[in-house]
């Protein structure tokens, strides 16, 4: 029978017990006593401990470790226990706020830095250690020094009388080290700091009686889950022994053992059992863990936490009551809140209250400008911070606090101009305390304006434009600039260079998109209709061209890096051509030679370049230069995704192109709403310029096979017009050039006119211009030379001789004008007249083919290709070269001098208007 089986009641048990004597033990049953051992001993050494003893107990193995490495000169084994002893006394800072800072902890701290002191000095050994360790030192000897400014105090009183610290520790330590046998030498338990030393069996028993202790619940609940365990265990009251084994084998893995012994109506109790030490265990288990997160307040046990509302807890206290403010302890506390910055975890907004609290009890103490400039600058920065994700802009209450304190932080640096700050002033040599020398922060204004407007461009492209918020936020770019300002008159005084050129090109970015119309308005004398006192106030303010031109050309002379200087010329640029200054605007483009390399700048830059060339087009347009808009605005238009190029959106067709994070980083780089150009205005110009160049050019080549398109755009959209069904009157902008383009083409400029120029159109794109009129006026004279242009190459083959005075009334244009423009077309030889001055004649020389002959031409040089091309293989083919080419001497076609070679070699020798004049001419310029 097998072993297994063998207790199946109470007579075979003490029959196995009998035999057990004598027969050895099977291993099983040693391994399983062995269990049923560890779980009894666990039962009875399981003791509670307090947060104190847990929290000193884990800082006395780090101070061990670090003395150990410190024996043997491991100094990167000392920097890398330093810092998680660090860590560990940030988590034990309740327990030590409450109980103080322990003496062992302040003697480690003052052995650390002398034994570092020593190794420093000792400079045959520091060249004896490796890399490694030499590194270490000088990392973990800067650290030391920076945190036991903290300690100052303390670690002065244990210098004065180290003997008398050491003792107490001594004493401390005896009764334990008496006590415990199996600690190692040396070895120090948490318990030794405490004042009295209640033994394990006194401690668990206060746990259990007190009402007020946090552990009580957990301790009684144990009890009553034991006496359950008693009564379902019960039914089987073999004996004392039974009953004891029975209880321990049920915390064991092994339960069906067990189960075997009993009767069957004892199972479900086990099961229920089991399932209860399953449960508490896992309950022990979540509340340890939370108490090692740092939850603990009380010193000791754990926090009952009830359900139900959450109360609301009281402020903490900045400062224990009786504590003397003076600067080295704000600036500890206002460590200790920095130390919690970016850890998961931390309130932020609970942070930034605790530094305005922390500046009020400064000021109030009256500590000195100093110290209130260090925590502004923090305040600021936690303010930054409050949005982890990079994407995220800034809520409006917190927008308005980072103005306020930035505005604030400013007032103290014009106010006190003994208040140095910089990046390059090192935390050691900060002075914060009221001496007579001049306060040194360290902290950079500049960066925080800098991205503040960061923030407030993310505010503009996160917000709805269409929207009253838009407009309202849109209100605050007056504050942001009066800050810029302020800062720019802080840096002349007080900045280097490369700080005063980066505040002059924040100057320029909010000052080179706006038009000045108080300028402009002076420049047309219209300055005495103002009539309030504060508009002509404004007005006699600096003019936008003048702070430009002063901000630029500094930035010109003395910055170093080419963005900044690139930025700036740009920002010049798209300025001038927004007040209409084409002459300076042009110059400044080609002397920059910025096109030759603009395609190696970051995306910003490049959209920037890109606004100004159309900024450049839209000024050459509004001049009456035709081509030079027409070739700044061909690289934008024709590539179809002006959109995208100019910063204002993205295409939706591309969105495969690209995955999520491009598309975020793409959004970031938008212009805000009130920065855009008028896409439809731009692409209006764009196609009225190709108008006025393309439909000339098309009469003047309608019969030449060779070509070319001037705008590719342009003759998409005539196309489209071509193949609509239905031609009703135009609607949209697109349609309205088409139907003017097929007006021009006719020679007919009124209708031409009336279709460019009349209220839909004004409305939607010619009253966008700062001078309205001037622009339409400069239109209605284009369309009058071009129709005339158009006109002659048109119908010059039907005239014999027409009269320039019936050109003029036909196009109500002037003599001289009509005189300027024939005269013009038959120097270039795009028309073969000559004019007759007595008569004001132009008459025609008839040499111009017929639309016959033009036919007869081309099929005549496309059958000459056609055999050329025939030849050619067919030599190729036999193996003979040049056969065709010496058709001449076997008197071949070619001797032959038909009327189409007449024609074409007089051509040649005429240069006519189908291969030559206007288009070679102009060839360069398109």
């Amino acid at each position: 029978m097998s072993r297994f089986f063998a207790t199946g009641s109470d007579s075979e048990s003490e029959e196995s017990s009998s035999a057990d004597e004598i027969t050895p033990k099977a291993p099983g049953a040693t391994f399983k006593q062995s269990l049923l051992l560890s779980d009894d001993e666990e039962d009875t050494k399981r003791v509670v401990r307090s947060a104190k003893d847990k929290r000193f107990e884990e800082l006395t193995n780090l101070i061990k470790t670090i003395r150990n490495a410190m024996k043997i000169r491991d100094m990167s084994k000392c920097l890398e226990e330093f810092e998680q002893l660090c860590r560990a006394f940030l988590k034990s800072k309740n327990i030590v706020d409450k109980e103080g800072v322990p003496p062992f902890y302040i003697r480690l701290l003052a052995d650390l830095e002398d034994y570092l002191n020593q190794l420093w000095e000792d400079k045959e050994g520091k060249k004896k250690m490796n890399k490694n360790n030499a590194k270490a030192l000088s990392t973990l000897r800067q650290k030391i020094r920076k945190y036991n400014r903290d300690f100052e105090s303390e670690i002065a009183a244990y210098k004065e009388n180290p003997q008398e610290s050491a003792d107490e520790e001594e004493e401390e330590k005896e009764p334990e080290d008496s006590g415990s046998s199996s600690d190692s030498e040396g070895e120090v338990s948490s318990k030794s700091f405490l004042k009295k030393k209640p033994e394990a069996p006194s401690e668990a028993t206060k746990f259990l009686k007190s009402a007020k202790g946090s552990g009580d619940e957990s301790s009684s609940s144990d009890e009553d889950d034991d006496d359950d365990d008693d009564e379902d265990w019960g039914s089987d009251q073999s004996g004392s022994s039974g009953e004891t084994s029975d209880k321990e084998e049920g915390k064991t893995s092994s339960m069906s053992m067990l189960f075997l012994k009993k009767s069957q109506d004892t199972e479900k109790p086990g099961v229920r059992k089991e399932e209860r030490k399953k449960k508490l265990k896992q309950k022990e288990r979540i509340e340890e863990e939370a108490e090692e997160e740092g939850g603990e307040e009380a010193g000791g046990g754990w926090e009952k936490v009830k359900g139900g509302v959450p109360l609301v807890k009281e402020k903490p206290k900045m400062f224990a009551k009786g504590t003397e403010i003076n600067t080295a302890v704000v600036v500890k506390k206002l460590n200790e809140i920095l130390q919690a910055r970016g850890k998961k975890g931390t309130d932020r907004a609970a942070q930034i209250e605790l530094f305005h609290a922390l500046a009020a009890i400064a000021a109030e103490n009256n500590l000195g400008q100093g110290i209130l400039v260090k925590i502004k600058f923090n305040i600021i920065a936690s303010l930054y911070d409050y949005n982890p994700n990079l994407a995220a802009f800034m809520k409006p209450d917190m927008w308005k606090k980072c103005l306020d304190c930035i505005d604030e932080l400013l007032d103290i640096l014009f106010e006190h101009n003994n208040i140095f700050i910089g990046e390059n002033i090192a935390e050691d040599s900060e002075n914060l305390a009221v001496s007579d020398q001049p306060f040194r922060v360290r902290g950079c204004i500049l960066t925080l304006v800098e991205r503040m407007d960061e923030e407030f461009t993310k505010i503009m492209q996160n917000t709805d434009p269409h929207s009253q918020e838009y407009v309202d936020n849109l209100k605050d770019e007056g504050r942001v600039c009066g800050i810029v300002d302020r800062l720019l008159t802080y840096m002349e005084n007080k900045g280097s260079t490369e700080e005063i050129c980066r505040v002059y090109l924040r100057r320029i970015m909010h000052t080179y998109y706006k038009f000045d119309y108080k300028a402009h308005r002076r420049s047309l004398g219209l300055q005495g209709e103002t009539k309030s006192e504060q508009d002509q106030e404004e007005s006699e303010g600096e003019d936008s061209a003048v702070i430009m031109d002063r901000l630029c050309k500094f930035i010109y002379a003395k910055d170093r890096t080419d963005r900044i200087r690139t930025c700036a010329i740009l920002c010049h640029i798209y300025h001038h051509a927004l007040h209409s200054r084409w002459y300076q605007a042009r110059d400044l483009m080609l002397m920059s030679h910025l096109q030759d390399n603009i395609q190696h700048a970051d995306p910003p830059v490049q959209i920037l370049y890109n606004r100004t060339m159309v900024q450049l087009g839209i000024c050459a347009f509004r001049q009456g230069m035709i081509k030079d808009a027409h070739n700044a605005l061909l690289d934008i238009q024709s590539s179809g995704r002006a959109k995208e190029l100019l910063g204002q959106g993205l295409l939706m067709r591309n969105m495969q192109e690209r995955n999520a994070e491009q598309e975020k980083i793409e959004k970031r780089r938008q212009v805000p709403f009130h920065m855009h150009i008028n896409l439809e205005l731009l692409e209006c110009v764009y196609l009225v310029s190709a108008m006025l160049l393309e439909i000339p050019y098309m009469a003047a080549h309608e019969f030449d096979a060779r070509r070319r398109m001037i705008s590719k755009q342009f003759h998409h959209q005539l196309r489209v017009g071509e193949r609509q069904p239905l031609l009703g009157p135009p609607e949209s902008m697109r349609e309205h050039v088409v139907a003017a383009s097929k007006a021009m083409k006719m020679g007919d400029w009124r209708t031409c006119h009336s279709f460019i120029i009349n209220e839909k159109m004004n409305s939607k794109v010619w009253d966008l211009f700062p001078e309205a009129q001037r622009v339409r006026e400069m239109l209605v004279r284009k369309i009058q030379e071009e129709s005339l242009r158009t006109y002659l190459f048109t119908y010059s083959s039907v005239y014999d001789s027409i009269s320039m005075a019936t050109l003029s009334e036909m196009f109500e244009l002037e003599m001289p004008t009509v005189h300027s423009i024939i005269s013009k077309m038959i120097i270039n030889e795009e028309l073969m007249a000559s004019l007759d001055q007595p008569t004001q004649t132009v008459v025609m020389h008839r040499t111009e083919p017929t639309s016959l002959q033009n036919m007869a031409l081309q099929l005549a040089e496309k059958l000459g290709n056609l055999v050329e091309n025939n030849e050619r293989v067919f030599d190729l083919k036999q193996g003979v070269y040049g056969g065709y080419f010496n058709r001449d001497q076997k008197g071949g076609y070619q001797q032959k001098q038909s009327y189409q070679r007449d024609q074409k070699s007089y051509q040649q020798k005429q240069s006519g208007y189908q291969r030559g004049g206007y288009r070679n001419q102009n060839q360069g310029n398109y």
